[in-house]
């Protein structure tokens, strides 16, 4: 196998990363990526990486900046020339699964969701953003049933579709009418550990942006008037402080050891967003943490109601109260051990095994193999 690896953006370490890092390890190629910023991935094995990345790299602002560039990505990913390639694996998230390759070519797409803010998410992100109304929001309107046009025509250079999740297979058939097989992301269970002694706060880690909906657990936290720790960094995160009490600490971002102990040592996890799978609610559990999560999406998939969480089924501040009312009165009642071994049911082992026999029988399959 002569093997193109296709990534939308490598500026930082998340969970999209994670499940790239497995990909490269099993199946070493060239990478490719919209942009590439070492500065962002320090300690990481993409700081040294080799990686071939598009003309939106050496545009003005364009490492930092890159979702700026948003209605140029569909174009920008098809300069990828991939004709010395007989594999292409892409994950994706938003256009890195839209690189032109010929019949030929076998393309494997992992899909962590079709692009959220065109799709499911494309009124929240008018609303928060302000763009309800005006020039403004027309021209994104227009720029986002553009970028739907494209990204469901270009779902058929796929050959075989992977989900994260249940909820993205759905997703998947709903947005590109295509059937995907579920492989479970990798979480690095091993990294985390049940503390001895707990803390009396509440803690949620997350990217802050809009969606992720934490404006909703600090209202909730500023009613109850208990402590919540928030790891995280994100352009939101000056208006979320500006509507905090004084019970609500923002540590921002924290390297892994720190992030560790916070969990370990706090009382619940609560999370508000409607996540494709939702690594962190796993790690949470890794820790013995039990989750209160908003029941739809990947959450339904990792946590086990009543037994590692608690869900509540509607984004709104009074739902999540009721939720962490009904936590403090069955606290005890949460076992940290039967907590992790729910969050070792997702090793990296079992992912890198899923993934490659997917792989390997797609490749003995294909019968068009240049």
């Amino acid at each position: 196998m002569n093997t193109a690896i296709i990534h939308e953006w490598l500026v930082t370490q998340a969970g999209a990363e994670s499940v790239l890092q497995s990909i490269y390890n099993l199946y070493p190629g060239s990478m490719h990526a919209l942009f590439h910023d070492p500065e962002g991935l320090v300690g990481t094995q993409w700081e040294n990486t080799e990686v071939r990345t598009s003309l939106l790299q050496r545009l003005p602002f364009g490492r930092k900046h890159h979702r700026a560039f948003l209605p140029l990505y569909p174009m920008a990913i098809e300069q990828f020339d991939l004709r010395d390639y007989n594999l292409i694996l892409s994950s994706s998230y938003a256009v890195a699964k839209g690189v032109l390759n010929s019949s030929d070519q076998l393309h494997i797409c992992y899909c962590h969701s079709p692009m959220r803010y065109v799709w499911d998410l494309t009124f929240q992100y008018l609303e928060t953003s302000n763009l309800s109304g005006g020039l403004k929001s027309f021209l994104v309107r227009a720029i986002f049933h553009y970028i739907r046009m494209w990204d469901a025509m270009s779902a058929k250079r796929v050959n075989k579709f992977i989900a994260n999740s249940k909820y993205i297979a759905r997703r998947i058939q709903k947005c590109y009418n295509r059937d995907a097989t579920v492989i479970y992301p990798p979480v690095d269970v091993d990294n985390f550990h049940i503390a001895d002694k707990k803390d009396d706060y509440f803690i949620t880690l997350s990217r802050l942006v809009p969606y992720k909906r934490i404006d909703l657990v600090i209202q909730a936290f500023n009613e109850l008037k208990l402590p919540l720790v928030i790891i995280g960094e994100g352009p939101a995160k000056k208006d979320l402080k500006s509507i905090a009490h004084k019970n609500i600490h923002f540590v921002g971002y924290q390297p892994q050891e720190v992030m560790v102990d916070y969990l370990s040592k706090a009382r619940a996890f609560v999370f508000s967003a409607e996540e494709d799978f939702g690594i962190v609610n796993v790690e949470a559990q890794a820790a013995g943490l039990p989750v209160i999560a908003y029941g739809r999406g990947g959450a339904l998939e990792t946590v086990i109601n009543e037994e590692t969480g608690l869900f509540f089924y509607k984004q709104r501040v009074n739902n999540i109260i009721d939720a962490i009312k009904e936590f403090l009165s069955k606290e005890g009642q949460f076992d940290p051990q039967r907590i992790r071994m729910n969050a070792e049911r997702f090793p990296r082992s079992r992912f890198e095994n899923e993934y490659k026999a997917f792989v390997d029988q797609a490749w003995e399959e294909f019968p068009y193999k240049l």
